[in-house]
């Protein structure tokens, strides 16, 4: 056992425990086709998640991580997006490798675990069933949970009360600087993964307590915490 036992681990979606760009990318590139504009592929699409659907849907427009599009080209996308993604968000998305195996020893270990996201809950939840995570987990927080979505600290403060566990003896297994911010204005020690998706920027940069390259190495690394 670990000499350091957090009251409970809340972990991150995308980028975290499943690969979930390539159904979000072929869905931007048939929303982009339906609107008879350039589609934008896989590669660029790995730079454009991490803030929710509707600001993916933003940037796959725009083709940038920063800026918004004209607001009646996105009344039009949004719908042709959702409508899309409701039904291809699963198909291509793949578990991280190391992702059973971690949440595994967790649960043998007494761990108490949920899921935060800011991806809506009509996407998340047959997300993680379709992966066989969603049991695996006590509850989930979508991105329409809470009044507002990470990189504020509501939906981390929300799952520590609804653990009944102080925000300070918790931890966060993220994959972003998203997840770094929320995680410091609440107070949880964080974890985050080498993988994921930070924009092009190294995850390191923003001092988590850690970075991982598979969850098979938590053993070590929850003892690490102080």
């Amino acid at each position: 056992m670990p000499k350091y036992k957090p009251g409970f681990i809340l972990f991150d979606l995308d980028g975290t425990l499943i690969d979930s760009v390539p159904d979000l990318a072929y869905c931007g590139d048939m929303m982009m086709r339906a609107l008879g504009l350039p589609e934008r592929g896989e590669a660029a699409s790995r730079d454009w998640v991490g803030n929710g659907v509707e600001r993916f849907v933003e940037r796959t427009l725009i083709n940038s991580v920063d800026g918004q599009p004209d607001p009646a080209l996105f009344a039009k996308a949004m719908p042709i997006f959702s409508e899309l993604y409701l039904v291809n968000n699963s198909q291509r998305s793949r578990v991280y490798d190391g992702v059973f195996e971690g949440i595994d020893w967790l649960k043998a270990q007494g761990y108490r675990i949920a899921c935060v996201t800011n991806k809506a809950e009509a996407y998340t939840i047959p997300l993680l069933r379709d992966k066989k995570l969603l049991d695996l987990f006590e509850f989930v927080v979508s991105g329409d949970t809470c009044s507002a979505k990470k990189p504020s600290p509501i939906p981390l403060q929300y799952a520590a009360e609804k653990m009944g566990v102080a925000p300070e003896n918790a931890l966060m297994i993220g994959d972003s600087v998203s997840d770094v911010k929320a995680a410091r204005a609440a107070h949880f020690h964080i974890i985050c993964m080498s993988y994921g998706y930070n924009h092009g920027v190294d995850i390191r940069d923003a001092n988590p307590d850690a970075v991982i390259d598979s969850m098979t190495q938590l053993p070590e690394h929850i003892a690490a915490l102080k």
